[in-house]
């Protein structure tokens, strides 16, 4: 009766080790998957030629938080999924007023009002300067900035004419700020579902390497 005792308690403890090895294959395997597609995913944006800082928008996270499971679970996202998807599935932009597209050249800045995406309206508040539509029949037609001079120095680009300036007329430049154009495609440049699809087919084996490795532990 002893011997049967102890033979069922040496039983319960291998299972018990075998289910938290069991659960840390799982979590290890998910979570190397899950870190293999972001990566690649980051490495496609940045072959893409579409910068390192649309590339790191994107994230890995393993699920339960800070524990092991059977059933661990990874999450893959992007911090930018609208520009994501442009790319991933292609897509013709156009305004939603029927018109035309700005799109800013050099001489316009940066940034806009509170550091958001410049436009014509928030660069002549800015500026306090009144842009003027140039049509142009067989080229993009423009929206420029009238009575600008070139700054000296290392700062470069143009700046409003003081008055006196204005009223000599001596070195005044008219600046095209914007270029107009009906619409703009893009095409597609990346592939987030084939990705995906390629780590959740290796995620089983990734899962039986760490089983047998013995390193699946929580890290």
């Amino acid at each position: 009766m002893r011997l049967s005792a102890q033979i069922i308690g040496d039983l319960g403890r291998m299972m018990a080790e075998e289910t938290k090895a069991a659960e840390r294959a799982a979590t290890t395997g998910v979570r190397e998957a899950a870190d293999g597609l972001k990566n690649e995913l980051r490495a496609q944006v940045t072959s893409a030629g579409l910068g390192a800082r649309l590339a790191r928008t994107w994230r890995a996270e393993t699920f339960p938080k800070g524990q092991n499971s059977i059933r661990a679970a990874g999450l893959v996202w992007s911090k930018a999924p609208g520009i994501i998807r442009i790319y991933e599935d292609g897509a013709t932009i156009r305004s939603t007023r029927g018109f035309f597209l700005a799109i800013p050249t050099e001489a316009a800045g940066r940034h806009g009002d509170g550091g958001r995406k410049i436009t014509p309206g928030g660069w002549e508040r800015r500026t306090g300067q009144r842009l003027r539509f140039v049509y142009r029949r067989h080229a993009l037609s423009l929206l420029v900035a009238d009575n600008m001079r070139a700054r000296t120095g290392k700062r470069g680009g143009f700046a409003r004419a003081s008055a006196a300036a204005q009223r000599s007329g001596r070195g005044l430049v008219t600046v095209p700020i914007f270029i107009l154009v009906p619409q703009v495609t893009f095409r597609k440049r990346l592939d987030v579902a084939g990705a995906a699809l390629r780590w959740q087919e290796r995620l089983p084996g990734l899962v039986v390497r760490s089983w047998f490795s013995g390193d699946g532990g929580s890290r």
